[in-house]
């Protein structure tokens, strides 16, 4: 987790709404829209991830679908760098490249334009929240194949006890605002 001070961490932590049961009986949903119309917090979110992507010197930001491309979109315009959506099968136009990844009931798919990103361009991945860590870990798989150097991965919210940080790839500076 980044530095926040104690103070912050709670005021962020109240701006998202817990969900209890959602998508299914025992899960708690931490819905971050409730986050994102607050523009004090909003822009918080923004400052202090971008602030953490800087230093690592990138020169794309990556954002997965969906709430990654509301993020990674104003942290790459924060930053003045280009923005590439990591995106669901059929989304794109052009030639794409695509990983099918394990998810804990079942398989997904990520597809990303095979022109995104250029040989050894260095890129941070940022999303909204990091669970088990199959979608980023599948997200940064992807822009390997393409060559890219995932140099970092950041998120608003990070739960803790489901592991997504250790599936990560070795190396990949992780950050997070919020660990739950």
């Amino acid at each position: 987790m980044l530095s926040t001070n104690d103070n912050k961490t709670k005021w962020l932590k109240e701006k998202i709404r817990d969900i209890p049961d959602f998508p299914k009986p025992g899960i708690v949903f931490r819905d971050m829209t409730t986050l994102f119309k607050d523009a004090e917090a909003f822009a918080y979110v923004v400052d202090a991830l971008s602030n953490e992507a800087k230093k690592l010197k990138p020169t794309k930001i990556v954002g997965i679908e969906a709430r990654g491309f509301i993020i990674g979109a104003a942290v790459a315009y924060k930053l003045g760098l280009g923005f590439i959506p990591v995106r669901k099968p059929g989304k794109l136009p052009h030639d794409i490249e695509r990983l099918n990844y394990q998810l804990e009931y079942g398989e997904d798919c990520l597809e990303i334009h095979v022109d995104a990103i250029a040989q050894n361009e260095k890129v941070v991945l940022i999303d909204d929240l990091l669970a088990t860590g199959g979608t980023a870990k599948a997200a940064c798989e992807l822009l390997q194949k393409l060559g890219g150097d995932v140099v970092g991965t950041g998120f608003v919210v990070n739960l803790e006890g489901l592991g997504g940080k250790r599936v990560l790839p070795d190396g990949v500076h992780f950050f997070s605002l919020v660990d739950y």
